[in-house]
């Protein structure tokens, strides 16, 4: 009873702000009459065919990369949902804004951020959400401020089949639904049960929540086409690939079980320290995974797999849709797209099956940018870029100029690279987690990563992470201490950004 039921720039969606930046984009509404679309993805690694996966049936986003730019060294600023999603909206690192945790609210810090949607907003452009955009869950509530219309909301965590569920409701259903808010008499949410790992059925792509977010963003397209004079903002969120790993029978069909790539190295990474290390937490939410155990028999391991490349490609083909009906509309050539990844995820790497941690695999992201005029179809960069500089990307694109806010804006324009791929307009990217009481910030340059783990409550505890990874391209070794010199070179960087919050 509880269970609750592409191209010339791009832009987010906006809300209503009465910060004096505003006034800018309102002067300069009729600088950039194009379209903007956003499309985030969760919990999506760069495990796709445009970025040489030979195992991953992703068509759509391949012909989509080929429109435009793809950033080969995307980084996110934290690897979970909701500050990653508060990284891109908001322009502002977790370091700078503090919003590092579930149940964290944008409007509490900043009262009077002024998010990209309502950036676009009040530069005349209509906004609008549809699936996962902001965080909702854990504690978490979309912001209405950054919306022309309400928010069009569909399931992250869902089943179709009654025996993933037991036909009650499922400790992860709980989290994303908030359902503690509306029923604070439930018992805690690791008391209730767990749903499926996975489920195959053979059904329409609409029976899921991803074939609904195309279908209400196929709809609005065609609304949006008899106002061309009106410009508009959307933003379209997918939840697949994120667990559980629940698509039509399909697109488990469309791959060999016995030719996926299987992890090369299960182990934690030798000498790291343990607040670095995440197993558990995630994928023990879900049955019939084995609690306190993460190196999993191979069975185990490959039907996992097998789930994530398959949701992915569920995923794809919904993107497609999307993409499709904009050209079938006569709108791809007055429309920018922007494809993110909100965060990687461990696909059994060292015996990871999470995001939630400063390596690799989890803060590694595709993204892709379709702006005719300012880049050449089918390149690609090898940029270390971030999250954050989409929000300061796109107010260029649309001739906005650099973006003034309360919060601050901490990305770069990456026009000058979609330009020139060779052009270089930074030497690293920067990303951060929060364990307990350390904070791990962590810089990423093309060959080496260091991580800073220091103690939030005694500035003398300072724990150090060291890759290499031309050498050690799997984090198997922490070389922090073996390194001296590469470590003060990456401490020298890390010195010129501010404290964190």
């Amino acid at each position: 009873m509880y269970k609750s039921q592409f191209i010339n720039s791009l832009l987010l969606i906006g809300g209503v702000s009465t910060f004096p930046g505003a006034t800018f984009a309102q002067q300069n509404s009729q600088v950039h009459q194009k379209n903007v679309l956003l499309i985030l993805v969760d919990d999506l690694k760069p495990n796709l065919g445009c970025y040489g996966d030979k195992t991953a049936v992703s068509p759509n986003i391949d012909k989509l990369a080929e429109l435009g730019i793809r950033f080969n060294k995307a980084y996110c600023n934290q690897a979970v949902s909701v500050a990653s999603r508060y990284n891109l909206l908001t322009g502002a690192r977790s370091t700078s804004s503090g919003l590092y945790d579930f149940g964290s609210q944008l409007r509490d810090v900043y009262p009077n951020a002024v998010t990209l949607p309502q950036y676009f907003m009040n530069a005349g452009y209509h906004t609008e959400a549809i699936g996962k955009v902001f965080h909702i869950g854990h504690g978490n509530t979309d912001d209405k401020a950054s919306w022309s219309i309400p928010h069009h909301k569909e399931k992250v965590i869902e089943y179709i089949l009654p025996e993933s569920t037991g036909r009650q409701l499922t400790r992860e259903e709980a989290y994303f639904e908030n359902t503690k808010m509306y029923f604070p008499e439930l018992p805690p949410n690791h008391q209730l049960a767990r749903g499926a790992t996975w489920e195959a059925p053979d059904v329409l792509d609409d029976a899921y929540g991803d074939g609904g977010v195309a279908n209400q963003a196929i709809s609005r397209f065609r609304e949006l086409k008899k106002n061309p004079d009106k410009p508009f903002f959307m933003a379209v969120g997918f939840a697949r690939p994120h667990l559980p790993f629940c698509a039509p029978k399909k697109y488990w069909d469309m791959y060999d079980p016995s030719k996926l790539p299987m992890p090369q190295y299960e182990k934690d990474p030798e000498n790291a320290p343990n607040v670095a290390v995440k197993r558990g937490g995630e994928i023990d939410q879900f049955k019939p995974v084995p609690a306190g155990k993460y190196v999993f028999a191979d069975s185990l391991t490959r039907k996992l797999i097998h789930g994530y490349y398959a949701s992915m490609s569920y995923m794809d083909a919904q993107v497609g849709r999307v993409i499709e009906e904009l050209k079938r509309l006569d709108m791809l050539d007055n429309t920018v797209i922007v494809l993110w990844g909100d965060h990687g995820w461990h696909l059994g790497d060292h015996g990871y099956w999470t995001k939630h941690t400063n390596y690799e695999q989890a803060n590694i992201i595709p993204l892709i940018m379709v702006a005719p005029g300012v880049s050449k179809p089918g390149t690609s960069t090898d940029q270390l870029t971030e999250t954050v500089d989409i929000y300061p990307t796109l107010t260029d694109l649309a001739g906005l100029g650099k973006p003034v806010t309360p919060q601050p804006i901490d990305g770069l324009s990456l026009i000058p690279v979609m330009n020139d791929t060779e052009k270089r307009i930074r030497d690293h990217a920067y990303h951060a987690f929060p364990r307990g009481k350390y904070l791990g910030r962590a810089i990423r340059t093309d060959r080496y990563r260091m991580v800073e783990w220091k103690n939030r409550n005694d500035a003398n505890d300072v724990l150090y992470e060291l890759y290499d990874y031309k050498l050690d391209p799997l984090e198997t070794k922490n070389i922090a201490k073996d390194q001296p010199k590469v470590l003060a070179k990456m401490k020298e960087i890390l010195a010129k950004h501010p404290a964190a919050k």
